[in-house]
């Protein structure tokens, strides 16, 4: 992570010579008071918009210029677990958008692991309520359900006693009244012979993503012909990749529709798996997987009802069984591109403009916010360090 002094804007601004991922060769953003961008475009072409007198011109000299970030699988962060909230926690909601958007997020979609249905709407409730009141900082989105509609072999972390079977009557139990702050449901779809719970959520307008999740080639098929568009953390809680049985994996990198998230912290994924997905398809998005230690020190601390340990911002339960990570999510960014298996352009866009396609939000263009960050790579020391670019 790297933080510095973000340039003051009272006036307009034209931010020259960026890099801008999804445009060809040089920029120039032009930037209103209003912190909105009006305008991106090459250095080639000649301005016909009269300058302001207050106008501010800021060269930045072939750095990188995206949106913050956008986290569509994180679990928690400062010691809180989003399936724990609380009255009494719930104050800690604000600090936590406060701390992501000093890590570089914009905008996340608080995770909700398998945990019972009371748990689930409580959390469901807070969240409401703090969306309603929100103003800066990192925005909630949404929240992604994860689970409990997961199939048991593949379950991972997941506590077993709360899994449930996969029926429109168990998703409208979860659900309650609040489907509509429900923007990603994580499910295994082989567990709905019936195929009708994928449209249902759909109907909603819920986006469906696959994960922890025994589904063969044939299944995962139907589930995208179905209306499912995402997988959540490839390579993790599902089959792997085999030259005669493909399975949920190998459908997802060759469907044109969808969409896998992914977990770049070399221990989820080896960085040669990575670097085969990276090959295989352009549907890919990072995610953090950040659990509630995020922010913290290395060390023990509580994970529902058992303990979980952190090294080396790994975290795992007292068997060994792999729960998640404690690093942020533009980490992925800057580890993509020292491990050598992805370009800049590509890594920043990962985090940026390709989760916000996954939900179907829009990248880095004109009338976007203005809540940008600048990306140096400094090709002496093999380094991408980041800052605000605005306050």
């Amino acid at each position: 992570m790297t933080k510095a002094t973000p340039t003051a804007i009272a006036q307009n601004l034209n931010i020259i010579n960026a890099r801008v991922p999804g445009y060809q060769g040089l920029q120039m953003l032009l930037i209103n008071q209003q912190r909105i961008i009006e305008q991106i475009l090459p250095m080639t072409t000649v301005c016909k918009r009269v300058p302001s007198p207050d106008l501010q011109v800021l060269d930045v000299a072939g750095d990188w210029i995206s949106l913050g970030g956008v986290d569509l699988q994180i679990n928690g962060a400062l010691g809180l677990a989003f399936p724990e909230l609380k009255a009494d926690n719930a104050h800690l909601l604000p600090k936590i958008t406060q701390f992501l958007g000093n890590v570089g997020v914009d905008g996340f979609l608080p995770t909700l692991v398998t945990t019972s249905i009371e748990n689930i709407q409580r959390s469901l409730s807070i969240i409401t309520d703090f969306i309603s009141s929100q103003t800066t900082d990192a925005q909630i989105l949404g929240v992604h359900l994860e689970g409990p509609f997961l199939n048991a072999q593949k379950r991972g972390a997941h506590p077993a006693e709360y899994l449930l079977p996969l029926t429109i009557e168990q998703i409208k139990r979860v659900l309650g009244d609040y489907s509509q702050i429900v923007k990603v449901i994580t499910l295994a779809p082989e567990l709905d012979p019936t195929h009708q719970v994928i449209p249902y959520l759909r109907s909603l307008g819920i986006t469906v993503s696959l994960g922890h999740s025994q589904a063969t080639d044939a299944q995962a098929q139907q589930a995208f012909k179905l209306g499912a568009t995402m997988v959540t953390h490839a390579f993790n809680a599902m089959p792997p990749l085999h030259h005669r049985e493909p399975g949920l994996l190998g459908a997802a990198i060759t469907h044109p529709g969808v969409m896998c998230g992914f977990i770049a912290d070399g221990e989820h994924v080896t960085p040669t798996m990575l670097q085969i997905l990276l090959r295989a398809t352009p549907g890919l998005f990072l995610v953090s997987d950040a659990l509630a230690p995020l922010g913290l020190p290395d060390g023990v601390y509580p994970w529902d009802s058992r303990q979980i340990e952190v090294k080396n911002g790994t975290a795992r339960l007292p068997d060994g069984t792999l729960s998640g990570t404690t690093l942020p999510l533009l980490t992925g960014v800057q580890n993509l591109v020292t491990w050598g298996i992805c370009d800049v352009e590509r890594a920043i866009a990962l985090a940026t403009d390709a989760p916000r396609k996954a939900i179907g939000n829009p990248g880095i263009s004109p009338s976007q916010p203005a809540n940008l960050l600048r990306w140096h790579w400094d090709e002496t020391r093999k380094e991408l360090t980041w800052q605000r670019l605005l306050n």
